[in-house]
C-alpha cells in the first residue's frame, strides 16, 4: 500500500481513511457490533487512518472507537476533533475555540478514546469570537505536552490557514469535497499546497447520495440528518438524482460501482489528498476500498468533469445556520 503524507511534519497515513461519525450519529440506527467489526476489518486490511470527533454522539463515537482499537493502538493513526459543543437542541451548535477549553476538551477525548495521545487533533470549526492564533497556540501546547502529535483545522479559510501556520505547523485541513461539493477548488486547495498542508475530504460520496443507493426522500430514517439538508429536499433532490444517474453511467463504462468512481475521482485530485468515506458496514467498506484499484485517465477525468461540472449540485450542502460556520 502506498501511504500518503499529510503536511510536511512526518504524518503518513493510508490512502483512504475511515470516517466513523455515522456509526454513532446523524445517519439512522446504530449497530455497535457491526461498526466495531467494520473498524477491525479496516485495520485487518492494512489501513490505519480513523476519524472521529467529540461532537459525534456527542461523545459516543469516541467511546466506540476507543473500545474498537483497544489492544491495536500501534496500528492506528487516530484523528479526533474538538470545538463543536452540542446542546439538548439537536439543531444547535456552539463553537468554542477558547484556549482554556482546548486542554479540557483534549483531556476528555483522551479519556473516552482510552489512549495517551491523539495523532491528529483538529479544530472542528473556527471560532469567530476567538483569534485563531490563540486557539492554535493552546493546541500547540498539547503537542509540547505529548498529548497530541499533529495539528489540523476543519472548514477553515485560506487566510485562517496562513495565520495558524505562523503559530504552529498545520498538517491537515479537513473539509467537505466530492464530485458535488467542489468549493475547495476556489482557493482552499491552492492555499494548502502553498503552505504544505495535507487535505482530508469528508463526505467524498456526497453523504452517500453519489452511491446511487438513495432514490427517494423516504429512504431516510426519521432522525437522519439528510432530511434537513437542502440538497435532499424537494426539487433539489430530484435534480440531484440526475447527477447521480450520470455518475452511474460513467461507472458502468469504467466497470466499477458509482461509489468507487466518485472516490477514485477524489483520490485523483492529488497525492496530498486522503478521503475519509464513512460507513458502518463491512460490505460497504470493501466496496469503498476497491476505489484504490480504479485508475482514471486524463480523458476519464475530463469526461467526469463534463458530466458533473463544478456547481452542478442543486441546493446548499448545509442548512443556512450551519453554512455560517464554514469557510471562516
Amino acid at each position: 500500500m502506498q501511504l500518503r503524507s499529510l503536511g510536511t511534519q512526518g504524518l503518513t497515513v493510508s490512502p483512504l481513511g475511515l470516517g466513523c461519525m455515522g456509526m454513532s450519529d446523524f445517519y439512522g440506527a446504530k449497530d455497535d457490533v457491526e461498526s466495531t467489526a467494520t473498524i477491525h476489518h479496516f485495520l485487518d486490511r492494512g489501513f490505519n487512518f480513523l476519524d472521529t470527533a467529540d461532537a459525534y454522539g456527542p461523545h459516543l463515537n469516541e467511546e466506540l472507537v476507543g473500545r474498537a482499537i483497544k489492544g491495536r493502538r500501534h496500528s492506528v493513526v487516530l484523528a479526533t476533533k474538538f470545538g463543536i459543543q452540542r446542546t439538548e437542541n439537536p439543531a444547535e451548535r456552539r463553537i468554542n475555540g477558547r484556549p482554556e477549553y482546548v486542554r479540557s476538551a483534549a483531556e476528555a477525548s483522551l479519556k473516552r478514546l482510552g489512549v495517551d495521545h491523539i495523532d491528529l487533533y483538529y479544530l472542528h470549526r473556527v471560532d469567530a469570537e476567538t483569534p485563531i492564533e490563540d486557539t492554535v497556540g493552546a493546541m500547540a501546547d498539547l503537542v509540547q505536552a505529548g498529548k497530541v502529535r499533529y495539528l489540523g483545522l476543519s472548514e477553515a479559510a485560506p487566510d485562517t490557514l496562513r495565520r495558524a501556520m505562523k503559530v504552529h505547523p498545520i498538517s491537515a485541513l479537513q473539509s467537505e469535497y466530492s464530485l458535488w461539493t467542489r468549493e475547495p477548488e476556489d482557493g482552499v486547495l491552492a492555499a494548502c499546497r502553498e503552505l504544505g498542508i495535507g487535505f482530508v475530504p469528508y463526505s467524498p460520496l456526497g453523504r452517500g447520495f453519489l452511491t446511487g443507493q438513495l432514490r427517494k426522500f423516504e429512504d431516510f430514517a426519521a432522525d437522519d440528518y439528510r432530511r434537513f439538508s437542502p440538497r435532499f429536499q424537494g426539487e433539489n433532490f430530484k435534480k440531484n438524482l440526475d447527477l447521480v444517474d450520470k455518475v452511474a453511467e460513467l461507472a458502468k463504462a469504467k466497470g466499477c460501482t458509482s461509489a468507487q468512481l466518485a472516490l477514485a475521482w477524489v483520490l485523483a485530485q492529488g497525492k496530498d489528498i486522503v478521503p475519509i468515506p464513512g460507513t458502518k458496514r463491512r460490505t460497504t467498506l470493501d466496496e469503498n476500498l476497491g476505489a484504490l484499484a480504479i485508475e482514471l485517465s486524463a480523458g476519464d477525468l475530463a469526461q467526469v468533469d463534463s458530466a458533473l461540472p463544478k456547481g452542478a449540485a442543486a441546493g446548499q450542502r448545509y442548512p443556512e445556520a450551519m453554512m455560517k460556520l464554514v469557510g471562516r
